[in-house]
């Protein structure tokens, strides 16, 4: 089994993955292939990912009983740790986190000038 979820993918991506797999939900595809033709896939995902991301989940002959991979700017990077793989997640910076605006907007208030 094969997982492949896009965010922010150009609509060309969408359209070669949609030829190879079936796309269950927006962004979201999903096959039976080779190791192989898997990878085949996947290098086309990370050359045409552009300024999105995309993640894969694959069989693998592991504990988990699967395995991922990433690539494009995300905040999720899989993890080994003893063997068995976790999602780790990257900080946000301040200025691109959500609400970045209203904290400038707050802390420049008139009321808080003195």
């Amino acid at each position: 089994m094969l997982v492949i979820v896009v965010e922010n993918a150009p609509p060309r991506l969408r359209g070669r993955l949609a030829i190879w797999l079936i796309e269950a939900r927006a962004g979201v595809y999903v096959g039976v292939y080779s190791r192989r033709t898997r990878e085949m896939i996947w290098e086309e995902v990370k050359g045409a990912v552009g300024e999105g991301n995309a993640v894969m989940a694959y069989a693998a002959a592991n504990d988990a009983g699967f395995a991922i991979e990433t690539c494009g700017k995300n905040r999720r990077i899989p993890s080994d740790l003893d063997g068995f793989t976790l999602m780790r997640f990257l900080p946000e910076s301040r200025a691109s986190g959500p609400g970045a605006g209203e904290r400038e907007a707050r802390n420049s208030s008139p009321a808080t000038e003195k």
